[in-house]
């Protein structure tokens, strides 16, 4: 796999309090400089990409938070997850959700749940770019051989069904049955322009993405200008402010910390 780095890509932003300790705001960023990848999982043609936060920016046993993006006719190549859960939530354009061999369509709003020991994979079949947001944790037998000593083999689950949701129909999506790392949940939330919601949690990260509008996050005095295409992580044990400036759609994924971290923040 190789990639080709435009000269106008920046790392995500992270801002900090004062005092060099982390703001409420883990990471910030855009879509804006994206790479351009070939080759992704093995497959021909090129992949848009961008990694928002992971393991420097967050706590919980989250991998990556990133955003991909593939052609017409561009396919994320198939591959097996044995160490990690990950969700595909389509953003826009219209593909086929591969899973162990078996397609399923997909459009915006589309949510899939990828457990260890299950192959999958996304083809763009429609005349316009599919784009998806990428979240990639950690089950916890394999957060446990990367966090301790101890030679422990996690091994294969066996594969389970295909578990894909209509998000802009559920609303909110529990993962319960499926994971069992950190990643607990996502949701949308909506608001029209002049209204104004929390979000925080005491023992949870929060990674949010702008689906679509324009709006501002405001926590422990540091701003976060919110529009289209923008992704924010948020420390646990923080809470931000969100105003809509325009009609507003958002999506949250809830990202919990290991207890004995919850316990001292």
């Amino acid at each position: 796999m190789t990639t080709e780095a435009p000269t106008s890509q920046r790392a995500p932003v992270t801002p900090h309090a004062a005092g060099g300790r982390p703001g409420p705001f883990r990471s910030i960023g855009t879509v804006a400089g994206a790479a351009t990848v070939y080759g992704v999982h093995g497959a021909s043609g090129r992949t848009h990409w961008k990694c928002f936060a992971g393991r420097r920016q967050l706590a919980s046993a989250t991998e990556a938070v990133e955003w991909a993006s593939i052609p017409p006719g561009g396919l994320s190549g198939e591959h097996r997850h044995t160490r990690t859960e990950e969700i595909y939530l389509v953003l826009r354009g219209h593909g086929e959700f591969l899973f162990n061999g078996t397609p399923h369509r997909v459009g915006p709003g589309s949510l899939a749940l990828t457990a260890p020991g299950n192959v999958h994979g996304l083809r763009n079949t429609a005349g316009t770019d599919l784009d998806w947001w990428v979240i990639e944790t950690l089950a916890p037998a394999t957060h446990a051989v990367l966090s301790t000593t101890d030679h422990i083999h996690p091994g294969v689950p066996p594969m389970g069904d295909a578990v894909i949701h209509d998000l802009f129909k559920d609303r909110t999506v529990r993962t319960d049955g499926v994971f069992t790392g950190p990643l607990r949940q996502v949701e949308v939330v909506e608001l029209d322009a002049g209204q104004r919601t929390v979000l925080g949690a005491a023992d949870a990260e929060l990674a949010v993405f702008v689906h679509s509008g324009e709006g501002r996050a405001t926590a422990d005095g540091t701003t976060a200008d919110l529009s289209s295409d923008t992704c924010v992580t948020l420390g646990a044990g923080t809470s931000s402010g969100v105003q809509a400036l325009t009609p507003l759609r958002l999506f949250v994924v809830t990202l919990a910390l290991p207890r004995r971290s919850a316990e001292a923040s």
